[in-house]
Parts: structure tokens; C-alpha cells; sequence
């Protein structure tokens, strides 16, 4: 990586889309890559009929990424490097709004932009809510309420990993071992609990809205 460029930062972040040929990093801002992903490689991809930013959806799942991001998917880690009771406080009122707001739009439909395609919103919040319970709760305080005591949102949960067949992909050791392993400001002992087994609460039945 040191021979990306001379303005080389020594402070390492992920993810990052790194071109292999040309030794540079094409990117490394979630959002953008992401999107990318969608489009971009579908000659090399194995279903790229697959479309989770179709041009018709992607005002609303803008609007979506965009109440969602901030106070959500960002806001847990404002919770965890919180110093202030202030800005904690702020911080995980956003976060619980959120959700709160989450399980309103899922009340009429069965997935946050669309009623039968999942799309690249759900996507962003899937990975912010499958670590929410196993890390977030506890590493980051945002403990006022758990995803599995919110019947809709576990459902919404359930729904979107199965149907997508997500299980390959999520790895609850790894994520939980990178979260209390590697921010000692938050966790110095790296000390990883036990936790609830929440991944096999995904993988009961879920029902179609």
C-alpha cells in the first residue's frame, strides 16, 4: 500500500477498492463503492441481472441512505467514541429515532424502499442491524432497546438475510473479535463476550409483509 502515492497517510482505513494492475486505490468511501459494485463489474459477475440501484428507485433509496446513515450506521460509533455524556446522549437518541423510524416504514412495507425488491438501502441497514445486538448494544452502550426485542425489525432482519442467503457472508466470531480486539480506547482488556447466539435467531421463520 505504500506505493499507492507520496501522500501516503499512515492511518488505515477500510474499505478501500484497490486496483491491483495500476497499484493505486481507486476508492475508499463505503457509499461509493457500494454502488459500484452494482454495476460496474457485470461482465465479470455471476448474476449481474441483479440491480439493487435500478434508476427508477434510486431517488428514494437516496432518501432512504441518507436517514439512515448519519444517525443510524454512523451514530452507533458516535455512541462508542463518545466523550461527553452530552454528545453520548445526543448520539443515541438518533440512533433509537431511527430505528423507531425504521419500524414505521417496514409497518407498510416489506422492505424500506420497495414492497418486493430488496435494494442497496437495505443492504446498508442489514449490515448495521446484524452487528447490532452481538456489538453495538454492548460495546457502544446503545442498549436502550435490542433488535430481537423489536418483533418488525427481526423480521425485516430475517427476511433479508434469508432471502438474499446472506449466511455465507456473515462471520458473527469475526465481527465480534474485530470489534472487541482492535479499539483498545473502547475495550482495553479486548475481553469478547459471549454474547445471545443472535444468528440463529435469523435463521427461524420470517413472514412476508
Amino acid at each position: 500500500m505504500k506505493q499507492t502515492g507520496d501522500d501516503f497517510d499512515t492511518r488505515y482505513t477500510v474499505p478501500i477498492l484497490f486496483d491491483r494492475e495500476s497499484k493505486t486505490i481507486v476508492n475508499n468511501e463505503s457509499s461509493e463503492i457500494i454502488r459500484m459494485f452494482n454495476s460496474a463489474f457485470n461482465e465479470f459477475a455471476t448474476h449481474p441481472e441483479v440491480d439493487l440501484a435500478p434508476a427508477d428507485l434510486l431517488p428514494a433509496i437516496d432518501a432512504t441512505n441518507d436517514i439512515t446513515y448519519e444517525p443510524l450506521c454512523n451514530g452507533v460509533y458516535k455512541c462508542g467514541f463518545a466523550q461527553s455524556q452530552e454528545a453520548y446522549d445526543e448520539a443515541v437518541k438518533g440512533v433509537f429515532d431511527t430505528l423507531e423510524k425504521l419500524e414505521e416504514i417496514l409497518a407498510t412495507r416489506r422492505y424500506l424502499v420497495s414492497n418486493d425488491q430488496v435494494t442497496e438501502a437495505d443492504i446498508r441497514v442489514f449490515c448495521c442491524l446484524v452487528r447490532f445486538d452481538e456489538v453495538y448494544a454492548v460495546n457502544f452502550k446503545c442498549n436502550k432497546k435490542l433488535i430481537r426485542e423489536s418483533p418488525r425489525l427481526l423480521n425485516y432482519l430475517r427476511d433479508v438475510y434469508q432471502t438474499l442467503q446472506l449466511a455465507p457472508t456473515v462471520n458473527m466470531l469475526h465481527i465480534k473479535h474485530l470489534y472487541y480486539r482492535s479499539i483498545p480506547s473502547v475495550n482495553p482488556f479486548r475481553i469478547v463476550p459471549v454474547g445471545s447466539d443472535f444468528m440463529s435467531l435469523l435463521s427461524q421463520p420470517f413472514q412476508a409483509v
